[in-house]
């Protein structure tokens, strides 16, 4: 197989878990004031029985599982959710990429498919659901589209998500089968900041060569209604490499901002 083929884990590491995206902007609120309500009494506010929110950012560098994605190059990304009171989600999110047309495709965009149900049991939250990742005419072979089933558990600040491919992994030959273990946290630690570290493992399957710890450490700042972000990111694969020879693990700081509407 093709070495750049096989540079093809993604997703910034920061976001881990990166990234569901957040926020309702769209959806019923308001409750009637009862019949024996004072004049001046507001009226009570419910649970909204839907969310709908989209997002545009702009990256430094598009990591995932620790490799860039965009030959270690800045570019665009977006997405919409929705969501249920009932904790039912769907979500679409969309990246450009460079790696498909270094491993010898046609595909410059990256287009996420997700759809799950988030609830609770007792101090424990917990998410469960399926994501495909789609590079339209990638015309690789094998294809670089992947489906993955994925469960996730939280605690306070810590969580917990494996994720696990039911397709060959993003191109490599006889990987169906191959898992993600994704552990992080995140502390609030005032004045808008958040301090984000992570740590997580890419198994593919009967491809040991390419299996990947990568690491990082994130803080991020709410500002005027935008997010900010800085990680170190950091993996311990070295064999993910451009056309050009660049390492596309290699240890860096990316950077972003991102706008919720």
């Amino acid at each position: 197989m093709n070495l750049m083929k096989l540079t093809v884990c993604r997703r910034l590491a920061w976001a881990a878990g990166a990234l569901a995206l957040s926020g309702g902007a769209f959806a019923q609120t308001a409750a009637a004031p009862t019949s024996n309500a004072t004049p001046d009494a507001k009226p009570a506010m419910v649970e909204p029985d839907y969310t709908l929110s989209w997002h545009v950012a702009g990256v430094s560098d598009y990591r995932y599982r620790g490799i860039s994605q965009t030959r270690l190059n800045p570019t665009l990304q977006g997405g919409v959710d929705f969501g249920t009171k009932a904790g039912v989600y769907l979500g679409v999110w969309a990246s450009g990429i460079k790696w498909i047309r270094d491993a010898g495709g046609d595909a410059r965009v990256e287009v996420d498919y997700y759809g799950g149900y988030k609830g609770s049991a007792g101090p424990i939250s917990y998410d469960v659901g399926v994501l495909h990742y789609q590079y339209t005419r990638n015309h690789l072979n094998p294809s670089a589209n992947t489906t993955e089933l994925y469960a996730g558990a939280g605690w306070e600040m810590l969580n917990f998500k494996y994720s696990h491919s039911v397709t060959n992994l993003f191109g490599f030959a006889g990987s169906k089968n191959s898992g993600y273990y994704d552990l992080s946290a995140t502390f609030d630690v005032g004045g808008g900041f958040s301090v984000v570290p992570h740590v997580g493992y890419q198994h593919v399957a009967h491809n040991r060569d390419f299996s990947n710890t990568d690491m990082s450490l994130g803080v991020s700042k709410d500002l005027y209604g935008f997010t900010l972000s800085a990680a170190v990111v950091a993996v311990s694969n070295k064999n993910y490499r451009s056309p050009d020879g660049r390492d596309l693990g290699r240890t860096g700081l990316v950077v972003g901002v991102k706008k919720v509407f």
